[in-house]
């Protein structure tokens, strides 16, 4: 029988178990975190990207429940921890020396994501299209960049801006050029 996830090939054929496991063995060091993020299917497309980086870990803060639908079974392949607090989340990261970066914009203070440097241990953090990330989150976060716009729109999808932001963390981290 013909294997019909959307899998490369090295992982055809293998159970879902095994596929977690193979990545698990060359997982990157990123991680990303979502919070406020009302419309599923964003959410769930922040996880499909989060699997296309091998990143380690996708943090839900807050709301626990999205779409897995949008994430195309991505979600199986790759560690999804909740947190029902903006500060069990924040304690998480601080006792394991990571970088908080949120991608936000309209948010004073906000550079572009063009001039960051990003450590290898970043957790990248998006919220939702409407609310954005809350105050209560952004006080705590170690920076805060915007994806820069070009065009008569202020900014892109928010899955899409997850997107973009691991591929410039994967960029600094992980592709050899």
């Amino acid at each position: 029988m013909e294997d019909t996830r959307n899998l490369v090939d090295e992982y055809k054929g293998l159970s879902n178990e095994e596929v977690f496991e193979k990545l698990s063995e060359r997982r990157n060091e990123l991680e990303i975190a979502i919070e406020n993020v009302s419309h599923d299917f964003n959410a769930g497309t922040i996880v499909r990207n989060a699997n296309n980086f091998n990143a380690s870990k996708v943090h839900i803060v807050g709301r626990r429940k999205y779409n897995r639908r949008g994430a195309m079974c991505t979600d199986k392949y790759l560690e999804i921890c909740y947190w029902p607090s903006v500060e069990e989340f924040i304690a998480d990261q601080r006792s394991r020396g990571r970088e908080v970066v949120a991608i936000e914009n309209n948010v004073p203070g906000c550079k572009p994501l063009a001039g960051k440097n990003f450590s290898e241990k970043t957790t990248l953090l998006f919220g939702g299209e409407s609310d954005g990330l809350s105050e209560e989150i952004l006080k705590e976060v170690d920076d805060i960049r915007f994806i820069e716009s070009f065009g008569s729109t202020r900014s892109v999808n928010v899955g899409v801006a997850s997107g973009i932001a691991m591929y410039e963390w994967a960029k600094q981290n992980v592709i050899s050029v």
